[in-house]
């Protein structure tokens, strides 16, 4: 229930979203007798089209994520498990066109690849579950498992955690079925913006894991001033932050989070 609400809400209060809907409403009253209202709306739509498709505001809501966590030294580390949480396959593509299918987030299972050839003892869980595509039920993690093969992760190391919906179910699953020891090193690989929700909710899943991020948007504070030449890559990123933010929010208030902003610990 909670995966569906949260789908339909998101829906409406997403900055693309809810330009489409001022824009929608615009239109529709100005054939009624509250024009005044229709013309206040367009006024609405433009500033949000221009300050969120233009302006470097999306980068200034990202920037604070992207720069919550780094990345640990591992020299000298045996490393036992790497968790990477699911997102970053296009299992639809994958499923229609019997090949690889990724996504602007595929860093996610290159960098998942990399550390597997650099601890060749660590176990790898991949967590991504079922989705439906024209009736049929397409498992994500089996779709990053076999591009992982292919490049040369024995099969052997590979855990699939294929019933998560969410973040936090990544967290509690994979928890479950890595079983992890006292002292065991596990990292948890997913994208930088999405790293401080993964480890809130990891930590109130008593599954302790370090960090490692990808999937870098920005290339640093120096972005803040940077100013986007398209606006639909302006508005796609407003669209990723304030799903981000709002992520970390909701989480918080339902206990599903150490903190509403984690940090470094």
């Amino acid at each position: 229930m909670f995966y569906y609400l949260s789908k339909v809400i998101w829906f409406a209060v997403q900055p693309s979203g809810l330009l489409l809907i001022l824009v929608v409403a615009a239109a529709t009253l100005a054939f009624t007798r509250y024009q005044q209202l229709a013309r206040a709306l367009v006024v609405a739509a433009a500033v949000l089209f221009i300050a969120g498709g233009l302006l470097p505001l999306s980068t200034w809501l990202v920037l604070p994520l992207e720069q919550r966590f780094s990345r640990p030294d591992l020299t000298g580390k045996p490393v036992d498990g790497i968790i990477v949480l699911g997102g970053m396959e296009d299992a639809r593509v994958t499923n229609g066109r019997n090949v690889h299918g990724v996504n602007e987030t595929a860093e996610r299972l290159t960098e998942a690849a990399a550390l597997a050839g650099r601890f060749p003892q660590a176990r790898l869980v991949i967590s991504s579950g079922m989705s439906e595509y024209d009736g049929e039920e397409v498992s994500g993690a089996a779709a990053a498992a076999h591009i992982l093969e292919e490049v040369g992760v024995a099969p052997d190391r590979l855990i699939l955690e294929q019933a998560s919906r969410n973040t936090w179910q990544n967290a509690v699953y994979s928890k479950e079925l890595a079983k992890p020891k006292p002292g065991e090193l596990w990292l948890v690989v997913t994208s930088a913006n999405h790293m401080p929700r993964a480890m809130g909710t990891f930590r109130k899943a008593g599954f302790a894991v370090e960090p490692w991020p990808v999937d870098y948007r920005t290339a640093g504070p120096g972005d803040a001033a940077r100013f986007f030449s398209s606006p639909v890559e302006g508005l796609r990123r407003l669209d990723m932050a304030v799903h981000e933010w709002l992520g970390l929010f909701v989480y918080w208030l339902t206990g599903r989070s150490s903190a509403f902003f984690p940090g470094p610990a």
